[in-house]
């Protein structure tokens, strides 16, 4: 299979992402190809049982809260995202950072954390409606899950 073709199908939607934003083709699957070696060198492992549990429990948690503290709810869902992240084994060093390290096995729900992140920042200015804090609140669920399903299974392993 041809280096841009497995790249393209990797990546998903973040191949196009990257690429526009770099200066050229080639610069943008250079990038494409930084994130896998520097995902290659993550210890990025599976969570216990307890663990998944244990998030499972947290997530309900936030959920709940959402009825009666909307912005605190979205704001508490992004720190649970992150603190799964890091239990994984992702670096947790900033927003940009950590999409790009997500990029590489997690692609395809990378929207959902950016559209996410984003109404978080609305919120945490009281800038946000309850319908784009409900939002949030879904798309930060479709990363969150993903992560802690992800947590059972082996790492990919590019041929």
């Amino acid at each position: 299979m041809g280096r841009r073709r497995r790249l393209r199908e990797r990546f998903g939607p973040e191949y196009e992402r990257t690429v526009e934003d770099a200066d050229s083709r080639m610069a943008g699957e250079r990038e494409l190809r930084a994130r896998e070696r520097r995902h290659d060198s993550l210890d990025i492992k599976p969570l216990p049982s307890s663990s998944r549990e244990r998030y499972s429990h947290d997530w309900a948690g936030v959920q709940d809260e959402f009825v009666d503290r909307p912005e605190e709810a979205v704001h508490d869902a992004d720190r649970l995202v992150t603190s799964l992240m890091h239990e994984r084994g992702y670096p947790t060093e900033g927003f940009e950072q950590q999409l790009r390290d997500l990029s590489v096995e997690h692609s395809r729900t990378l929207e959902h954390y950016r559209a996410a992140h984003e109404v978080d920042t609305l919120g945490t200015q009281h800038k946000a409606t309850t319908e784009q804090l409900r939002g949030a609140m879904v798309h930060y669920r479709t990363l969150f899950d993903e992560l802690l399903s992800d947590g059972g299974q082996t790492r990919h392993v590019p041929a």
